[in-house]
This record gives C-alpha cells, sequence and structure tokens, in this order.
C-alpha cells in the first residue's frame, strides 16, 4: 500500500526560502503522479503544484508561479516543494497526493483534489512577519 514520509515543514520568516519533501514506499513511484497540496486555516484544501512522475510534466496553481517549484527524484522516490520568497498566505498545511497516470489519461487540469486517493500525513509550514 502507498505510505508517505513528508518533511521540511518549519517556522519561517517571510522572504525566505523552504524545501519540503515527500518520500514514498509500497508502489512504483514512476507510475504515478504526485502533487501538492495546501490547506491554510478556515479554507478549502487547493492543489500548488503537480508532476507527472514518468514524463516530468508540471502544472502549477496560478498564484504561486514563479515562487514554487516541483522537482522529483525517481531513484529516490522523493518528490519536492521549492518555496521561493514565502508570503503570509503561504502558510499552510502542506500535503503531497499520488495518482496513477493510468486513471489521469483524460484529466488535463490535475490540481483537483478528488483526482488523489492517496495522501501524506501533512507537513505544517508557518510564515512569520
Amino acid at each position: 500500500q502507498v505510505q508517505w514520509v513528508e518533511s521540511g515543514g518549519g517556522l519561517v520568516q517571510a522572504g525566505k526560502s523552504l524545501r519540503l519533501s515527500c518520500t514514498a514506499s509500497g508502489f512504483i513511484f514512476d507510475t504515478y503522479a504526485i502533487a501538492w497540496f495546501r490547506q491554510a486555516p478556515g479554507k478549502n484544501r487547493e492543489g500548488v503544484a503537480y508532476i507527472n512522475n514518468y514524463d516530468g510534466r508540471t502544472q502549477y496553481l496560478d498564484s504561486v508561479k514563479g515562487r514554487f517549484t516541483i522537482s522529483k527524484d525517481n531513484a529516490k522516490n522523493t518528490v519536492y516543494l521549492q518555496i521561493q520568497g514565502l508570503e503570509a498566505e503561504d502558510t499552510a498545511v502542506y500535503y503531497c497526493a499520488a495518482a496513477q497516470l493510468i486513471h489521469l489519461s483524460l484529466v488535463t487540469q490535475y490540481l483537483y483534489t478528488h483526482l488523489y486517493g492517496h495522501w501524506g500525513q501533512g507537513t505544517q509550514v508557518t510564515v512569520s512577519s
């Protein structure tokens, strides 16, 4: 079964950078799509970044383009989210999620929560002033 280990969250000053990671086990990593979602206090969970682990294609939430970068290391079964220029609104619990690529074959927009059936436990990112 799919299992995630998430790390990298913490308390960071606004304007600084942070890298989050998820390391996966229990599935063939490069046959899955991976996405990062976040949920801020009082808000719905939203997708921020997506990567196809097979071909490397990515997709980002418009509001984070230019600051967030998703990347992967298939050999390590790990996906990363690099966040630059942290802002107060980035404060949230960040989750990685996985979906089998074969289940996304007819999809063109990949940042919808319902597409993902395997979720990590979340890691807290808190941006301080």
